[in-house]
Protein backbone atom coordinates (compact mmCIF):
# COMPACT_ATOMS: atom_id res chain seq x y z
CA UNK A 1 0.00 0.00 0.00
CA UNK A 2 1.32 3.20 -0.51
CA UNK A 3 2.38 5.65 1.55
CA UNK A 4 -1.19 7.58 3.49
CA UNK A 5 -1.30 11.41 3.26
CA UNK A 6 -2.56 13.54 6.35
CA UNK A 7 -5.71 13.80 4.70
CA UNK A 8 -5.76 9.82 4.42
CA UNK A 9 -5.36 9.61 8.17
CA UNK A 10 -7.74 11.73 9.26
CA UNK A 11 -10.47 10.10 7.16
CA UNK A 12 -9.20 6.80 9.24
CA UNK A 13 -9.45 8.30 12.20
CA UNK A 14 -12.51 9.94 11.83
CA UNK A 15 -14.10 6.19 10.46
CA UNK A 16 -12.60 4.21 13.74
CA UNK A 17 -14.37 6.96 16.19
CA UNK A 18 -17.61 6.94 14.24
CA UNK A 19 -17.54 2.74 13.68
CA UNK A 20 -16.68 2.57 17.75
CA UNK A 21 -20.06 4.99 18.27
CA UNK A 22 -21.99 2.76 15.99
CA UNK A 23 -20.60 -0.43 18.11
CA UNK A 24 -21.50 1.33 20.97
CA UNK A 25 -25.40 1.77 19.94
CA UNK A 26 -25.09 -1.51 18.36
CA UNK A 27 -24.10 -3.20 21.63
CA UNK A 28 -25.34 -0.89 24.50
CA UNK A 29 -27.70 1.20 22.99
CA UNK A 30 -25.77 4.11 23.77
CA UNK A 31 -24.96 7.18 21.31
CA UNK A 32 -21.56 8.75 22.66
CA UNK A 33 -22.15 11.84 19.74
CA UNK A 34 -25.56 12.63 21.23
CA UNK A 35 -25.30 12.50 24.61
CA UNK A 36 -22.04 14.44 24.56
CA UNK A 37 -23.50 17.09 22.04
CA UNK A 38 -27.45 16.57 22.73
CA UNK A 39 -29.19 14.37 20.09
CA UNK A 40 -30.73 16.61 17.79
CA UNK A 41 -28.12 19.58 17.75
CA UNK A 42 -25.93 20.46 15.30
CA UNK A 43 -23.19 19.52 15.76
CA UNK A 44 -23.92 16.18 16.33
CA UNK A 45 -25.55 15.87 12.16
CA UNK A 46 -22.39 18.06 11.38
CA UNK A 47 -20.58 14.95 13.57
CA UNK A 48 -22.10 12.56 11.51
CA UNK A 49 -21.87 13.99 8.32
CA UNK A 50 -18.18 14.42 8.51
CA UNK A 51 -18.06 10.74 9.70
CA UNK A 52 -20.39 9.82 6.11
CA UNK A 53 -18.30 11.84 4.26
CA UNK A 54 -14.77 9.93 5.70
CA UNK A 55 -16.67 6.99 4.59
CA UNK A 56 -17.21 7.78 0.94
CA UNK A 57 -13.76 9.36 0.39
CA UNK A 58 -12.17 6.16 1.81
CA UNK A 59 -14.63 4.21 -0.68
CA UNK A 60 -13.29 5.90 -3.67
CA UNK A 61 -9.83 6.52 -2.62
CA UNK A 62 -8.02 4.65 -0.84
CA UNK A 63 -8.56 1.36 -2.94
CA UNK A 64 -6.56 3.62 -5.87
CA UNK A 65 -3.22 3.68 -3.09
CA UNK A 66 -3.57 -0.42 -2.70
CA UNK A 67 -0.78 -2.19 -4.91
CA UNK A 68 -2.83 -3.96 -6.89
CA UNK A 69 -4.14 -0.52 -8.27
CA UNK A 70 -1.06 0.84 -8.97
CA UNK A 71 0.28 -2.21 -10.96
CA UNK A 72 -2.72 -2.42 -13.01
CA UNK A 73 -2.47 1.25 -13.83
CA UNK A 74 1.30 1.38 -14.40
CA UNK A 75 0.73 -1.50 -17.02
CA UNK A 76 -2.24 0.71 -18.90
Amino acid sequence: MKKLNTIDWVMLVVLVVGGLNWGLVGIFNFDLVAAVFGGGAALSRIIYSVVGIAAAYSIVVLPMRSPERSAVMASA
